[in-house]
């Protein structure tokens, strides 16, 4: 009986519209098993899940199955939209966005209020501002693929001392892309460099060395859609995820894991 129930709680069987709601208030990334009832759902996978599960923590990373019948039956459609006009904690966007943090070292220094003036000037509009304290799992998925720099530890270390502001930034003016635009902001990772060659970015003014930098942003928009789906859970592209798209779309945008800055 204790496998028996291991497993269920490993993988939960999507059937109904307040589990899939219940299953977007999960905080970290959600895996969906989307499978046709010809076939059933795929068993390979689930000891890989649970070993990615056990690894990332079992707060972060979240299975669920859903037969497609489910899908396309438009009585009992799942959507990751609530039409009831209650969901006013999702947080969406029509236009590009980026994901820029303000480290704790910036934090701690009193410095939050003037980098957000400094990004306002700069054209850039906020779309949240919340202050949070990332927990050590987090951060570790999060910098995943710098787990074997000699820094790791004290990246992630440095992450969690203490509380952070996380901004969804997207952009009206100028003629960059929010990522490129955002990036050139920050300046060069390292204050000292950004000091030499970017003395006006917020690294080069706020910085002081590695990894106490200020400041993060996404490398790129794949990244973006990354760090704001582990962050952000509930955040939707509009501009690419339709207003009644199945929860198998939403589901997909939760599910990039790919390298970042």
């Amino acid at each position: 009986m204790g496998s028996k129930k291991k497993e269920v709680a490993l993988q939960v069987n999507v059937s109904t519209q307040e589990l899939w709601e219940e299953m977007l208030c999960s905080k970290g990334l959600i895996v969906v098993d989307v499978y046709q009832g010809w076939c059933g759902p795929c068993k390979p996978v689930v000891s890989l899940f649970q070993k990615m599960r056990v690894e990332v923590g079992p707060d972060l990373l979240h299975f669920a199955s859903i037969k497609d019948e489910a899908l396309s039956d438009e009585d009992e459609c799942f959507s990751h939209e609530k039409n009831d006009g209650d969901d006013e904690d999702l947080v969406s966007s029509e236009k590009a966005c980026t994901l820029a943090i303000i480290k704790p070292d910036a934090v701690v220094h009193g410095k939050t209020d003037e980098i957000i003036m400094k990004i306002q000037e700069a054209g850039f509009d906020i779309l949240t501002n919340e202050e949070r304290t990332m927990t050590e799992a987090e951060m570790r998925l999060f910098y995943q693929h710098r787990a074997g720099e000699d820094t790791f530890e004290k990246l992630v270390h440095h992450m969690c001392s203490g509380p952070s502001h996380l901004l969804i930034l997207t952009r009206t003016e100028g003629t960059d892309d929010v990522v490129t635009a955002w990036r050139t902001l920050m300046g060069p990772c390292d204050p000292h460099v950004a000091r030499r060659e970017q003395p006006d970015s917020l690294r080069a003014q706020y910085g002081t060395e590695m990894p106490f930098n200020a400041v993060h942003g996404s490398w790129d928009s794949e990244d973006a859609r990354r760090e704001l789906a582990l962050l952000f859970p509930s955040f939707r592209f509009s501009d690419q995820i339709p207003e009644s798209a199945p929860l198998v779309e939403s589901s997909v945008q939760r599910l990039r894991v790919t390298d970042l800055d």
